[in-house]
């Protein structure tokens, strides 16, 4: 049956198309290059804070046990995630394709490891984050009707698929519309996480005991169970999610081989510090005991330290995950064109609709998933525990793309290059270099 008119096929992909050349657009223009470092930085500070700040802290400290080693958690966390992100970074300036990882791994594995990495992203990391993040969005706005014990359990699932509903809608209706909750929804989770920070900061200036109890046995209660610090990590790189989208539209950058290390360099290290002083200031407040009480431990520490005025979190944390839950829904159609486009989604996920200029199949689809995922579980922790291992596994199958890529293309142009790396990092590693070449007898041949 031929597509009827209301609806855009896309485009398949030219046969001699390479690696290195930009995605054309649906419409047959280019896209524009008018990304720049100020955006970058934007795009991944926008993406990784979202509602993960405000629904792992619970998940990491009942892991982890002591207070001290969630805070190790969350640092790791962030050191692992810029590892990542530097990865990619050289990922996204020698393959530029839209679809991310998965272009990633089509190039460098072929088209069947690309089709597990698509369809695990597609059916799995994406409906299951917007389940999780729609939940954390009912468990705060229920909150202030329930401050001493938990909503009934049917409660938070029926708010959770209106907020799905009501974004699937919107992401139906207009791309437009999308984009203007989007950035209307953005703000209020970093002003729900500066006021937490400065509060934090004041409580310990004032140096009354009460706010230093939770640090006077920092290592109390440490797990000796790897099992449980593992994850307590899963737990932490969740509020990290986010990190690899600015790749996904790397061939909109005007300067990509300078502001997307850049961009990464400044906003991993940002996000990094900006969590871990979330943490120090909810240990002012709140003892490890009372964390594991409840998931909304922002409201919690708004409630004891802001009185009335404590209302104002669990509304910041509910824009915040309306804006997290829109964008997730809003770049996924993308991860779906791409998979259309090579043949390996069925075609009509891939269409647009000419009227409203969005991917309707797609965005339905998701929604639908997203939903499926709350009847299966209404646990957050275990939905995110589920989530981190298809999706790090993901990553890690798209980290070492770049390692067989090295091989398979030695010549291709490389401009992320960390070339002044600090003395001690040099030192380093010529010290290890003189001792491989002792340990195996080996030697560069400069002839080859």
């Amino acid at each position: 049956m031929a597509p009827s008119a209301d609806t855009q096929p896309l485009k398949k992909k030219p046969e001699n198309e390479t690696a290195d050349e930009p995605e054309e657009n649906t419409e047959g223009k280019g896209l524009k290059r008018d990304i720049g470092l100020l955006d970058g930085c934007n795009v991944i500070i926008g993406c990784i804070i979202g509602s993960g700040i405000f629904v792992s802290p619970t998940g990491v400290q009942e892991q982890a046990g002591s207070v001290g080693v969630s805070l190790i958690v969350w640092l790791a966390a962030g050191m692992f995630t810029a590892i990542g992100a530097y990865c990619y970074a050289e990922l996204g300036t020698l393959i530029r394709r839209s679809g991310g990882d998965y272009a990633y791994i089509l190039e460098a594995f072929g088209p069947f490891c690309a089709f597990i990495r698509l369809w695990i992203e597609a059916i799995v990391v994406r409906p299951v984050t917007v389940t999780i993040v729609s939940l954390t969005f009912a468990i705060y706005v229920l909150k202030p009707f329930y401050p001493d014990c938990s909503p009934p359990e049917y409660l938070p699932v029926m708010l959770a698929v209106l907020l799905i509903i009501l974004m699937t809608a919107i992401n139906c209706i207009s791309v437009k519309a999308a984009k203007l909750v989007q950035n209307v929804f953005t703000y209020a989770k970093v002003v729900a996480l500066v006021l937490i920070i400065l509060t934090g900061a004041w409580l310990l200036i004032r140096g009354r005991p009460e706010n230093y109890e939770s640090f006077e046995n920092l290592w109390e209660n440490t797990p000796t169970d790897m099992t449980k610090i593992s994850l307590a990590f899963y737990a932490g790189l969740f509020a990290y999610s986010g990190w690899n989208f600015l790749n996904y539209i790397v061939d909109e950058m005007k300067n990509p081989k300078r502001d997307l290390p850049l961009s990464i360099a400044i906003s991993i290290p940002v996000c990094t510090i900006i969590y871990t002083l979330t943490n120090v200031a909810l240990y002012t407040t709140l003892s490890p005991e009372e964390m594991l009480e409840t998931p909304a431990v922002a409201v919690l520490f708004a409630n004891k330290n802001y009185g009335w005025f404590g209302l104002v979190m669990p509304l910041a944390v509910a824009c915040s995950t309306i804006g997290t839950t829109n964008g997730l829904i809003l770049t996924s159609s993308r991860l779906f064109y791409v998979g259309a486009r090579e043949d390996q989604m069925p075609f009509v996920f891939g269409m647009i609709n000419r009227k409203t200029s969005t991917p309707i199949p797609a965005v339905i689809f998701t929604g639908l998933l997203s939903m499926g995922y709350l009847l299966l579980s209404k646990d957050v922790y275990s939905l995110m525990n589920y989530m981190q291992i298809s999706y790090w596994l993901a990553i890690a199958g798209a980290i070492l793309s770049l390692f067989w890529l090295r091989r398979k293309m030695p010549n291709a142009p490389r401009p992320i290059k960390w070339k002044n790396k600090p003395k001690f990092v040099e030192k380093i590693s010529e010290c290890i270099t003189i001792f491989c070449q002792k340990i195996f007898l080996v030697d560069y041949n400069k002839d080859d």
